[in-house]
Order: structure tokens, then sequence, then C-alpha cells
């Protein structure tokens, strides 16, 4: 049902194969979550309509679905790279601050350099459709699906197969239940 739901917003390409997840994963020093990781091996969702666009550059909506087949490899690291670019200009741009983070130094580019580092522990996600994310981590499944601006993260999904019914099912009904935050640093933003 799903994937005849998908196939009405999108071509879909024959799923990823074991080899591809890894050299995917190895390349990009991730691991798609056990539930992603089927998905895009049932069936890889493609753009049917190339947008132009400058290398290295994301654009969260010119190419909703990331092509881990044939996808430009600096898009990619961009697509992986955005929910930390976006924090990184809330710290330079809206005065965001993790209070974890001890106290922010009064230089920017101390706070930038700081901002960083402490952004390179935190768990990685992986980009569903445009500016939708679930965490890295083989083992791992029912995350809710965030949808990641800078530090504005809200749920769309209580996990993968929700978010899909719910982005592409026009006729889905609301649910009063609120999902479970389940990734460090990144539910405290929720």
């Amino acid at each position: 049902m799903r994937r005849l739901r998908l196939r009405s917003v999108c071509a879909i390409d024959p799923g990823l194969t074991c080899a591809e997840f890894d050299e995917i994963e190895h390349e990009f020093g991730f691991q798609f979550a056990d539930d992603h990781r089927a998905f895009l091996a049932a069936g890889l969702p493609v753009n049917t309509r190339p947008e132009p666009r400058e290398p290295g550059v994301y654009y969260a909506h010119a190419e909703p679905w990331p092509d881990w087949r044939r996808a430009d490899r600096d898009q990619v690291r961009a697509a992986l790279n955005w929910p930390i670019e976006g924090v990184l200009y809330d710290v330079e741009h809206n005065s965001f601050w993790y209070e974890s983070w001890d106290a922010r130094p009064q230089d920017m580019a101390e706070a930038l350099a700081t901002a960083a580092r402490m952004l390179a522990q935190v768990p990685p996600m992986v980009p569903v459709y445009g500016h939708r994310y679930l965490p890295a981590g083989r083992g791992e499944s029912g995350h809710p699906v965030l949808s990641m601006w800078q530090t504005d993260i809200i749920y769309y999904g209580f996990n993968l197969a929700d978010y899909i019914d719910r982005e592409f099912d026009r006729d889905c009904d609301e649910d009063p239940r609120e999902p479970r935050a389940t990734v460090d640093f990144w539910r405290d933003l929720v």
C-alpha cells in the first residue's frame, strides 16, 4: 500500500543491495537505521525531474529523495551535513547555544569552533526526504522522523512507516499521541 502511494509522487527503482549499503555506509561514515535500510532495500524512491543545482550545495526542496545510488557525492555530503550546518547557522545568527556546551565564548569564531567540535559528537542524522531525517545506527529502528530546519525541529511521524503515510497520504487521520524522542541532542531541540 505504501509503495503504491509513493509511486504516485515518484519513481521507485530497485532497492539498494547489501553491497551498495556497505559502500554508502563506508564512504559516508554512518550506518542506516534498520527500518530505513529495509525501506531502501524494498525500493529506492527517486526524483522524476532533475533540478539544476550547484555541486556540494544541499537544496532541501530541489531534489527531495536522496538518490543514494547515483547522486553527486558532494550533494550527499551536503545533505548529511544539513542538520549540523543549520545548528551552526543558529549559533552564529540567532544566539543559539546548547546548555550542556558550558559557557558560550564571546568571540564568534571561537563559539562556532566550540559548537562544531561539540556537534561532531552528536548522533548523525540521515536524510529521508527533503529536510526530513532519521538517526543513523544499525540495530536501531522505530525512531520518529524529524523535520530539521536549523534548530527548528519537529516530529513528522512516529516512525518511518507513519511518516510515509502522513507525508504522502493526504487523507491520513491525525493521531493525538506524541512521538517519543529517541536520539541524544536532537531530541532536546524538538
